[in-house]
């Protein structure tokens, strides 16, 4: 639990949302837990094309909320697991790799490691 399934490099400066369904592509989830970042109407009707049920809390910009299970949510703290164990290697954490594809070699490399484990 808390493995890395796909990782796609985006620059720094641009938003994680639309990316999404790329990372999204050929996977078959029950549920899509994602943070307020993802929040947006195309990403829900994209999860529910799936057959997945989105557990996305509102972004509070949003006029009229969407409910969604919270007890469910509490599960996405995985992800930030994830990323936690990705950072333990100093490479990452200190992106040493100047060349993004250098940087994301080591990141599947990192990823296969934690697999594993």
């Amino acid at each position: 639990m808390g493995r890395p399934l796909r990782l796609i490099l985006t620059p720094g400066q641009r938003g994680d949302a639309p990316i999404a369904p790329a990372l999204l592509d050929g996977l078959k989830p029950l549920r899509v837990l994602a943070d307020k970042a993802y929040d947006s109407d195309a990403i829900r009707a994209l999860i529910k094309d799936m057959g997945a049920e989105p557990v996305i809390p509102c972004n509070p910009t949003r006029k009229r909320p969407i409910l969604y299970d919270f007890q469910a949510y509490k599960v996405r703290n995985t992800v930030e697991r994830c990323f936690n164990k990705l950072k333990h290697y100093r490479r990452i954490a200190t992106r040493f790799d100047r060349r993004a594809a250098n940087f994301l070699s080591f990141l599947h490399l990192a990823a296969a490691m934690i697999w594993m484990r």
